[in-house]
């Protein structure tokens, strides 16, 4: 007897093939059966007509580590269908801590980390001591992380010893069962490394078959040289890339993307093992101190702080501003393309965008953005629109683009309900699938459905996930195509997808009848020598 049998749905098994009607049996875990199932029998039965039964989407670009802890119910994530997470993205993760270090590592993330708390650990023991959740994780640890274990916010390149201690702590990781290092070279200390000193680190990554995922250096003016770099250093260590949430960001790469996209497909042809992601809106997420030139973060966050009370500093930012844009955004329409989303010391002030902040204060936007940072010791964040909807639709329209959220667990209630965040932390899956994919036919389901599921599962080396067959885990998430939804928006973002009746993590009902059930099955997938299990 099986334990559950998923019955009547149309099965889309995540390989881009396309829908069949069949039954679905899962005991101890794993897939037992597809098809015809009318002659089995099961401690339950779940009724999915009318609805399409797929794998439990991927979510390949998280920064879940940072609430997963707080929220193990990974609300926001399971109601969207999302049975794993990959963590420690853009070169954030929340391990290793060497002694002495908490308060500089829990400073450095506090803007995407606030309620966190942080502690000395090895990466093997905060791999032990994960708590248990309701999806599964996998972990990536940051090459941020280890630069500032290593040498601090310090702008130069690190000396032999420094080095030997980031290639001992990654190798460390690598040996616990991390899927591999990411980088956010867009930000300091990222942006302090040169390509040589990545390529060596990406180096222990091929010795032990990982892989290597960027926040590249520049996504508004230079993302064409800085997608080449990420994809060069794949090729010269001979590791996987992944390129985090594609885009052009600023208004004056817009209309580019054929261009881009042949980038990446031009290194795939020379043999580059190159993937990539997108989050599917027109406006991104970060600390509000990561839109300051590149100069202002030298020495780390009490000297940046220093620096805003200074009139000359401000004018100097300023003037970099209006030559070059924001960093890492390029040009915006203007300052209220700029948002609040969470500050820790102003909450009257989320939501507001910096251009009305300004007018209200009688002041100037920058020095109203500085003035803000002040009060939050450099801890708040915003939602920043910079990229074309011609664009993302492009861009989406790739086989080869998978999809991830670039955002949270978080949950309507509790400490990480606060703040007004990015509507894709709650709307990223369904909204591909229902805004694109069914109102404006951008894409066909199935491949919708291989972009957050299998083909993600194969950039990932996941093993026995990712598609529906016999003997893999039981990772399944049913939804109504007619009726799935996002809720979320920009000014009222704490909302949960719609249209989702029933989500399998590990063989485990989640979701049912569209409520949690509060069980916590989510396991961490280690990387090993036959792929991530």
């Amino acid at each position: 007897m099986d334990e559950l049998i998923i019955r009547g749905g149309e099965v889309l098994d995540g390989t881009g093939a396309p829908s069949r009607p069949a039954d679905l049996a899962i005991s101890n875990g794993r897939i037992t059966a597809i098809g015809d199932c009318s002659g089995r029998e099961a401690d339950r039965v779940i009724d999915a007509s009318g609805q399409v039964v797929a794998p439990g989407f991927i979510d390949i670009h998280t920064h879940s580590d940072f609430t997963l802890p707080l929220n193990t119910l990974a609300e926001s994530k399971i109601r969207q269908g999302v049975t794993t997470e990959v963590v420690g993205n853009c070169g954030y993760s929340t391990a290793p801590v060497l002694p002495g270090q908490v308060d500089l590592l829990r400073n450095y993330l506090a803007a995407g980390a606030p309620w966190l708390d942080f502690r000395e650990t090895g990466f093997g023991e905060y791999l032990e001591t994960f708590p248990p959740v309701s999806v599964n994780t996998v972990m990536q640890v940051g090459h941020a992380t280890l630069r500032l274990m290593a040498m601090g916010m310090d702008d130069r390149s690190p000396t032999a010893d420094e080095m030997a201690l980031m290639e001992r702590l990654l190798e460390e990781a690598l040996e616990a069962g991390a899927l591999g290092m990411s980088s956010g070279l867009f930000t300091a200390p990222g942006n302090y490394a040169a390509t040589e000193e990545l390529v060596a680190l990406a180096r222990a990554l091929h010795r032990h078959g990982a892989t290597y995922a960027s926040h590249v250096r520049d996504e508004a003016h230079h993302v064409f040289e800085a997608v080449d770099e990420a994809i060069a250093i794949g090729e010269t260590a001979g590791v996987r890339v992944q390129v985090a949430h594609l885009k052009l960001s600023g208004m004056d790469g817009w209309g580019r993307t054929d261009e881009l996209l042949g980038h990446i497909t031009a290194a795939r042809e020379r043999g580059v093992e190159v993937f990539c992601d997108q989050y599917p809106y027109t406006a991104g997420t970060n600390p509000l101190r990561n839109l300051l030139p590149l100069w202002v973060h030298s020495g780390g966050l009490e000297a940046m702080l220093s620096r805003l009370t200074d009139p000359q500093v401000r004018e100097r930012m300023r003037r970099d501003i209006e030559r070059d844009g924001l960093t890492n955004f390029g040009r915006v329409e203007s300052w209220d393309a700029v948002r609040i989303a969470i500050t820790p010391n102003q909450p009257e002030i989320a939501g507001g965008t910096l251009g009305d902040i300004a007018a209200r204060r009688s002041c100037d936007p920058l020095d109203a953005a500085c003035d803000i940072l002040l009060a939050d010791q450099g801890h708040t964040r915003i939602v920043v629109t910079s990229m074309s909807e011609s664009d993302v639709q492009d861009i989406l329209r790739s086989p080869m683009v998978l999809i991830g959220s670039d955002g949270n667990s978080l949950a309507s209630y509790g400490i990480t309900s606060q703040g007004i965040p990015h509507p894709r932390f709650y709307g990223t899956f369904p909204r591909v699938l229902g805004h694109y994919v069914r109102d404006l036919g951008l894409l066909p389901l199935p491949l919708a459905v291989y972009k957050m599921t299998g083909g993600s599962a194969e950039a990932l080396g996941l093993r026995d996930r990712g598609t529906l067959r016999e003997g893999y885990w039981a990772d399944v998430t049913v939804f109504d195509p007619q009726e799935i939804a996002e809720s979320a928006t920009y000014d009222d973002p704490h909302q949960y997808a719609q249209g989702i009746s029933t989500v399998v993590v590990n063989g485990t009902v989640v979701i049912d009848s569209g409520e949690h059930t509060g069980a916590l099955p989510g396991k961490v997938l280690r990387r090993g020598s036959h792929g991530v299990e």
